[in-house]
């Protein structure tokens, strides 16, 4: 059976809309609010108050403090299909450079006890307000659905905040969903839309390398065994895992992401310590790039005379996030008939950037589906082919996510996060997507 075979006629989701025009600025009011005040990974506590009052003022059944500060609203409008939609919360550990009227001056401590400035520069903020918004239209207008729908407002996603709400019990605390749907914001266009069904992120893995050395003082390095050095040494050597141990028609990334060590020019630390970030699109790239990682850390603190081996730690762990074929088709088709033809793209190769968000599917053994809407003003995009975009990517001159100067542009965005979360719910809730699905 083809993605084809279980596609009809999209369910229509102008019911679930009604009223979204009005509602759109106090959407706008809520992001700025939330792009003002962000918050670090398991540290979202505000912005946890603000969508547990506004589920709770809508009528949903509300659970706080999931995985620590994770939020979940419950809904019911009769009988019928159970859809999860996710948003995550956290901010990160960023200067804005902006210049917004409403940029973030917030700092934060972080989890190894420094302060730090914070930023939405992943567009989590604008997340949280499209499905708030979505959650509003669902409550506003119950009568045009049945079923039950899961709200998920999600801590931590850079850091692996959707494991740790599973092993917070959400299997057995609330409703198992018949499909899981998410999306993110990227720098395209407003109102374009990518997915593509099987594997769509990479997998990302995140290591803390501690390099030891002998200590002393900068003029007698031949007394030392300098940890400066190696960590060098060890930083130039993976730039040839990805060049020269993967195959050209693979993709894999190896970033060095965080170096520190030492207290002063003309002393000699006895350890740096490295933050190292892997991107891998196949289990095998994935095995065959942590591998080599690990022999040329190990490999080259032994060549320097290090006094102890490395140590290696595991920081999160994230896998390759796939969507399922026949729901992903389902939800294109939908998203199409809700923007327009021409606005949602199959995108050509998996994403080399990471989500934690296929946890939930995965855990819940459930298809899931998700989806990036772009932010960017169409304007900046003048004279370019769309489909060139796809092949060869964003212009280096659009801010891309964790960038100090990403901005989405807020109106149009929300009003197409909400409108696509609807439209794909829409697919499982409303009496055509049931009509949809009888044999």
């Amino acid at each position: 059976m083809t993605s084809a075979d279980h596609i009809r006629t999209p369910a229509p989701v102008a019911p679930l809309l009604s009223g979204l025009d009005g509602r759109l600025p106090g959407l706008r009011t809520l992001y700025e609010d939330l792009h003002a005040h962000p918050e670090l990974s398991f540290q979202e506590v505000r912005t946890a108050g603000v969508a547990a009052a506004r589920l709770r003022e809508q009528g949903w059944e509300v659970t706080e403090g999931v995985a620590g500060t994770g939020v979940v609203g419950v809904l019911t409008a009769g009988e019928g299909p159970v859809v999860l939609l996710r948003a995550d919360m956290d901010g990160l550990p960023v200067k804005e450079e902006t210049g917004l009227p409403y940029a973030s001056e917030r700092t934060a401590v972080g989890s190894d006890g420094e302060e730090v400035p914070v930023m939405h520069a992943c567009g989590h903020d604008l997340h949280v307000a499209c499905l708030l918004g979505a959650a509003a239209q669902l409550a506003a207008n119950r009568k045009a659905w049945r079923g039950t729908v899961v709200a998920v407002f999600q801590p931590a996603e850079e850091v692996g905040g959707a494991p740790a709400m599973i092993e917070d019990g959400f299997r057995e605390r609330f409703p198992r969903p018949e499909v899981c749907l998410g999306q993110h914001v990227a720098p395209a266009p407003v109102g374009f839309v990518g997915t593509r069904p099987g594997p769509l992120m990479a997998a990302s893995d995140s290591l803390r390398v501690r390099l030891f050395g002998r200590g002393g003082h900068g003029s007698m390095p031949e007394s030392t065994v300098d940890p400066v050095v190696l960590a060098a040494a060890v930083v130039l050597r993976l730039q040839t895992v990805v060049s020269r141990e993967v195959g050209a028609a693979q993709a894999a990334v190896v970033t060095v992401g965080a170096i520190h060590g030492g207290t002063k020019e003309n002393i000699i630390p006895d350890m740096v310590e490295l933050q190292v970030n892997i991107r891998s699109t196949t289990p095998a790239v994935r095995e065959r790039v942590l591998a080599a990682v690990e022999r040329i850390i190990r490999a080259e603190a032994a060549a320097s005379g290090a006094p102890r081996e490395p140590e290696i730690t595991e920081l999160n762990s994230f896998p390759v996030t796939v969507n399922d074929p026949a729901a992903t088709a389902t939800v294109h088709a939908a998203l199409t008939a809700a923007l327009g033809e021409g606005h949602v793209f199959t995108l050509p190769r998996p994403l080399i950037g990471s989500e934690d968000f296929g946890a939930f599917g995965t855990a819940l053994e459930v298809p899931s589906v998700f989806w990036h809407f772009g932010g960017a003003d169409p304007a900046l995009f003048a004279g370019l082919d769309p489909d060139a975009l796809l092949e060869d990517g964003m212009p280096p001159t659009i801010p891309a996510n964790h960038s100090a100067l990403f901005a989405p542009l807020p109106g149009p965005a929300i009003e197409v996060g909400v409108t696509a979360l609807l439209a794909a719910a829409a697919q499982w809730l409303t009496d055509t997507a049931e009509a949809n699905r009888r044999p």
